[in-house]
């Protein structure tokens, strides 16, 4: 299945983060609460040491929860550690939640020095409000929702609604009754009502009569009304002689209010606090009736499910399981659903019986143990696997199942499944590893018989093994060790890798180490060849079983006995260097006594470069000299005649004696192209003293010219010839001012330059090189008469004193060195590259024959030391160093196969060390191809005693007579040495190289060599 998605971290694990957490977990311990070590957020995980810390500085939680005091002072500590959250209100109160249930107890006992409330006024309740340091018992009410009041005092709906409906409710808006559009009422929207008819002491009626019994009152007639009085009949009459009924008794009560009885309400108040301290709370999640509880949820569902071992509940719980344990691996634990890792372990051995005539049960009672089908669920079974060779395999001949033993499996592969979801959070892993049963089931799965069906189930079970196995010390006798050591002969991979990752974490949570013994003699022998094999994953399942198996002297001293230690050696030091990254330091040369030249001074071009240059026509030909010798720079600045004097100084000598090149353009065209060669150059006029300066601003002068076109540099000439002291050449007192400095376009013109310029070697009539004095022929017996004294050539590259102090008469041997200080142009460079060796390009040493001083050539710019000469002060660069480091972790420390290898080779110096020394063995030479002879026979004192003559041998025989001598007595050396001699002496240059050029493996390597001198290597 595919792995979780890792959520973002916004912070990083320090030292210091690591003891406050520890610190934090247990005071929560002791308070018996919990903690969460690392709170997540949305997808961002908080720091509790930062949130605790910025916390503090704003005075502590309630400081920051005074609303009034310090308004949004947790949405402004949201939006430091959320910046991407948009949402801020929500998740302010979020952080404020998370601090609440992990820091707010400890603020208040470290900080305020004073007694945190309970945990179950502070940690089982809401974050909202505040005053935690004043908050009691006595004086703090739990909230309480709506319904759950209403259900505690025993009120309904329909109560409400009749007794009390208008004060409870909101009255609604009254709205005038209007007919609908369309209808054939008598009135409608678009006409206005008359108001009703005011009559004044309407008369007393004892029921209401309709028209037809009353009769038609007659309607009064427009201008009969006077004063008020509508006419003047028997209406005027009863108005006239209307009296007022005597007043009755009111028959309302007073109504008791706050304001005329505070009395009361006081005392009802006193009761209903009471009333509320003396009902118990209804628990979270019980379904009482109206509360609109829909059931249990899907993890307590799931759970009762599982147990009610009915097929269906139990597809039902497994199906959603693995989809939680997937999903919410992370929050989903075991110690919070009591009893669901036994029934997932239950129905994992239950694979036993679809392969075996057995069904296993987990029994909790000392009696029922002895029945050979029940397993020991108080300390394990020590004889599981006794009992599984005993039991009778089902005969299937197939390798596909039946329906129900399909679906059954399937249902077995589920709930393994769900364990190794599950154990990779650490908690699930140590509440697992506290269940007895859990190693006999592993053990069943992996003792199944060999059948395809069920390699899922063992790979889940090596899974689950290799979570488990820290928490345990296995013995040899375990049941649970001997099954997982078994596997690792399997032929499938994923067995093997996982197997010994499992095997080689066995105890690393404990203080006591395992000793990992009864490993067959074939098992190791496979771990160590699987070291070649060009698989990472496998090598470093192999290097972490071997680091704990050699921690042990007995066990390496099997290892020296039944399997090729030198070999494995030899392997591990290749290992430290495994993709390991190259990386140059590059190292600024000591500033030299010599000169810099002016900035305003343009490179000095040599004749070749010039002579290229002179045959184009203007304006190109100042165009391609500036692009040679100048480039753009916005701060540079150069006088126009100092730039229209060096041009003409560029050629002047090139065109003095040649009247066919044309001239060089006029200054004020030369002022005027250089804008035009550089778009960003200006001709300016500044004032200076009253003086007018004319310059040009926006090119500088290169320090390394380059051809125009490819703007490749040119090769600068470091000749660097001695002064002169009476005639001869002084070594001693050579100046750095008189150096060459010209540049040319390559190696072959640089070469070229220096046996014309500086050599002084003439040429012939064809143009070829004179390197040999043609002498004089003599007219009188035609002999050959030297009539001058024969030139001595000298080296003066950078220093070189490779001719000194005599020189060399030759003029070619002088041609060919000069070679050596140049760039190789020629094809077989690459051959010439791979065959020199270079402080640029080397390599671990294999063998002793190799460290040679003939094999280090000097690479390019190195001068080649003549001890016998005197020395010469000149100051060479400072060489660059590269280094070959290999991978590293989060805090750059060293990680991977090399880490691994190290610290197995560590661990084999300090345990051979303690073992005696081996039993010399006679080693066979090869002395011809059809003839052996021991070491012995070619020995002299075998010589002396049989009186055998040395026979003559030439000089290759000779020195390889010599090498196989110094073999012999440095591997008779190291056998009566010991061990770690024996060993590590053939690797040692290699272990020196990696110690030099690997900073990674630095330190490690410091803790190997210091082990190899204490075993005597």
């Amino acid at each position: 299945m595919a792995p979780n998605k890792s959520p973002e971290t916004s912070f990083e694990r320090t030292p210091e983060h690591d003891e406050f957490i520890e610190k934090l977990a247990v005071y929560h311990q002791k308070r018996g609460t919990t903690l969460d070590r690392e709170p997540k957020v949305g997808t961002r995980h908080i720091d509790l040491l930062r949130l605790y810390k910025r916390v503090v500085d704003e005075g502590g939680y309630d400081k920051v929860s005074d609303t009034k005091g310090n308004k949004l002072a947790w949405r402004r500590i949201a939006s430091e550690f959320l910046p991407s959250s948009s949402n801020h209100t929500t998740q302010a109160f979020l952080i404020k939640t998370t601090y609440y249930r992990n820091l707010a107890a400890y603020e208040i006992s470290t900080v305020h020095k004073r007694e945190p409330p309970p945990k179950e006024i502070l940690e089982d309740v809401s974050a909202k409000g505040g005053d935690l340091l004043t908050r009691t018992t006595e004086n703090y009410l739990r909230p309480v929702s709506r319904e759950a009041e209403r259900l505690r005092n025993g009120d309904d709906d329909e109560e409400e609604s009749d007794e009390e409906g208008d004060a409870k409710r909101t009255p609604k808006e009254d709205r005038m009754d209007m007919d609908d559009p369309g209808s054939g009422g008598r009135h409608t929207r678009s006409l206005r009502h008359n108001p009703p008819q005011r009559q004044l002491f309407p008369p007393d009626m004892p029921t209401r009569q309709t028209r037809q019994s009353t009769g038609t009152l007659p309607s009064p007639q427009p201008g009969s009304h006077t004063n008020g009085i509508y006419g003047a009949g028997s209406a005027a009459q009863t108005i006239a002689n209307y009296e007022p009924r005597p007043a009755a008794a009111s028959s309302m009560k007073p109504v008791v209010t706050p304001a005329n009885n505070p009395a009361h309400f006081r005392e009802l108040h006193l009761k209903n606090i009471v009333s509320r301290r003396s009902k118990p709370v209804p628990l979270r999640g019980m379904m009482l009736p109206g509360t609109g509880f829909p059931g249990p949820n899907i993890y307590l569902r799931a759970l009762h499910a599982l147990r009610s071992r009915d097929p269906e509940e139990e597809a039902y719980a497994l199906h959603h399981l693995v989809k939680i344990s997937h999903e919410r691996g992370d929050k989903y634990r075991f110690d919070q659903f009591p009893g669901l890792a036994e029934a997932l372990i239950g129905k994992t051995i239950e694979v036993a019986s679809l392969f075996f005539d057995v069904e296993w049960e987990i029994s909790y009672d000392e009696d029922a143990m002895d029945q050979p089908n029940v397993l020991n669920g108080l300390s394990g079974t020590n004889d599981l696997l006794q009992r599984i060779k005993l039991l009778r395999p089902l005969n299937i001949q197939d390798d596909l199942l039946p329906e129900s033993a399909a679906k059954s499996l399937g249902m077995v592969n589920e709930a393994a499944l769900i364990i190794r979801n599950m154990v990779m959070m650490n908690e699930n892993a140590y509440f697992v590893s506290l269940i007895p049963s859990i190693r006999d089931m592993m053990v069943i799965a992996l003792s199944l018989p060999y059948h395809p069906t069920i390699i899922e189930l063992q790979h889940y079970a090596l899974e689950t093994a290799e979570q488990l196995t820290k928490f345990w010390l296995l013995g040899a006798q375990n049941p649970l060790y001997q099954s997982v050591l078994a596997q690792v002969d399997s032929e499938d991979r994923g067995k093997i890798i996982t197997s010994l990752r499992a095997l080689g974490r066995i105890a690393m949570n404990l203080e006591a180490t395992n000793k990992l013994t009864n490993v067959p003699t074939k098992t190791l022998r496979s771990i160590c060849d699987w070291l070649l094999v060009e698989d990472e994953e496998l090598r470093n399942a192999c290097l972490d079983f071997l680091y704990l198996f050699t921690g042990f002297s007995e066990n390496v001293k099997i290892l020296a006995n039944e399997v090729n230690v030198e070999g494995l050696v030899n392997q591990l030091v290749r290992l430290l260097q495994y993709n390991a990254v190259a990386m140059e330091e590059r190292r600024s040369n000591a500033k030299s006594s010599k000169s810099a030249q002016p900035a305003n001074e343009p490179p000095k071009l040599s004749a070749a470069i010039i002579e290229q240059l002179v045959t184009q026509e203007e304006p190109e030909r100042s165009s391609q000299w500036l692009r040679t010798c100048f480039e753009e720079d916005q701060s540079g600045e150069i006088t126009q005649i100092a730039l229209w004097s060096a041009y003409n100084a560029a050629f002047q000598e090139t065109m003095s004696g040649n009247t066919s090149l044309k001239q060089l353009m006029p200054a004020k065209d030369f002022i005027t192209n250089v804008s035009t060669t550089f778009p960003a150059a200006s001709a300016q006029v500044h004032n200076t003293n009253g003086q007018p300066k004319y310059t040009i601003r926006g090119i500088r002068p290169r320090s390394t010219p380059v051809d125009p076109t490819t703007k490749k540099a040119y090769m600068r000439c470091c000749w660097h010839p001695p002064s002169l002291l009476n005639g001869l050449a002084d070594t001693r007192h050579s100046t750095a001012k008189i150096e060459c400095g010209e540049y040319t376009s390559g190696a072959k013109a640089m070469w070229e330059h220096i046996v014309s310029a500086h050599l002084k070697i003439p040429r012939d009539e064809s143009g070829k090189w004179l390197l040999e004095q043609k002498p004089d022929i003599s007219m009188t017996n035609g002999d050959a008469v030297n009539s001058t004294t024969p030139t001595k050539y000298f080296c003066h590259w950078g220093g070189c004193a490779h001719f000194n102090p005599d020189g060399t008469e030759s003029a070619f041997d002088a041609g060919q060195h000069i070679k050596t200080h140049l760039p190789d142009t020629s094809l077989m460079h690459a051959i010439h590259a791979k065959h020199n060796r270079t402080l640029s390009n080397a390599t671990p040493l294999t063998t002793s024959a190799q460290v040679r001083h003939e094999n280090f050539q000097p690479q390019f710019g190195q001068v080649r030391r003549d001890y016998n000469a005197p020395t010469v002060p000149a100051a060479q660069p400072n060489p660059n160093i590269r280094y070959y480091n290999t991978a590293t972790d989060e805090a750059n420390d060293a990680a991977g196969l090399p880490l691994a290898s190290v610290l197995v080779l560590r661990n084999l110096a300090r345990q051979l060390g303690k073992l005696s020394p081996p039993e010399p063995n006679p080693i066979e030479i090869p002395d011809s191809p059809s003839h052996k002879r021991n070491r012995s026979e070619s020995s002299p004192d075998h010589r002396r005693n049989t009186g055998a003559k040395k026979p003559r041998l030439s000089d290759a025989a000779r020195e390889a007579q010599r090498e196989n001598e110094e073999l012999e007595k440095e591997e008779r050396e190291n056998e009566v040495a010991g061990w770690v001699p024996r060993v590590f002496s053939p690797v040692k240059e290699q272990l020196y190289y990696v110690m030099a050029h690997n900073l990674t493996l630095k330190h490690y390597m410091a803790g190997l060599f210091k082990a190899i001198a204490e075993g005597g290597g």
